[in-house]
């Protein structure tokens, strides 16, 4: 593992925040804003001959595809990962969904992992392969790997993984499996 400049052997914090980012969707946002205002402009002033059906059906592809490429992209800018004593818990985008929240009682262990791609996972977002598992993919780079005890396994990518790592390493020493923490 690197060493990075905050990650220190001192004892570790009640909460553990991380984060990772994505500047790469708002340029998607932006697509989906885009094809929202020409769905608008062609509403309100359209010179549109060929009547009403092609027109209205126009106007709500242009406004449904804006919604979803711009929801879509806004809820995976950047992903947010809290750790306490109890459990880990990650958010999406500005909204917070999707959420998930494991408890450490249900983590077996955790892995870094340095290279977490959207290729590996077929694209950016909340991923399941049924080989892999579950994953949040906001960016390429570093992440976690959870080990549950059910077998499945839970990957998010965030900043300083490694931090995160030694503190659910060193958290899930005090803990049972199968205990309320």
């Amino acid at each position: 593992m690197r060493d990075h400049p905050d990650a220190d052997d001192k004892l570790h914090p009640d909460v553990w925040t991380g984060r990772a980012t994505n500047r790469v969707q708002w340029l998607l946002a932006l697509v989906g804003a885009a094809c929202m205002a020409l769905g608008i402009e062609l509403a309100v002033d359209s010179a549109w001959t060929s009547g009403i059906a092609p027109l209205v059906m126009s106007v709500v592809g242009c406004i449904a595809a804006g919604l979803l490429v711009l929801f879509g992209t806004l809820a995976f800018v950047h992903v947010d990962l809290k750790l306490d004593r109890e459990c880990v818990e990650v958010r999406c985008g500005h909204v917070g969904l999707p959420r998930r929240r494991i408890p450490l009682s249900q983590v077996a262990g955790a892995d870094f992992t340095a290279l977490v791609t959207p290729r590996n996972w077929g694209g950016w977002g909340y991923r399941w392969r049924p080989e892999k598992g579950t994953a949040v993919v906001v960016r390429r780079g570093e992440g976690i790997v959870l080990r549950l005890w059910d077998g499945h396994t839970f990957t998010v990518t965030v900043d300083n993984a490694e931090a995160a790592v030694r503190v659910i390493r060193d958290r899930l020493r005090t803990i049972r499996p199968g205990t309320a923490g």
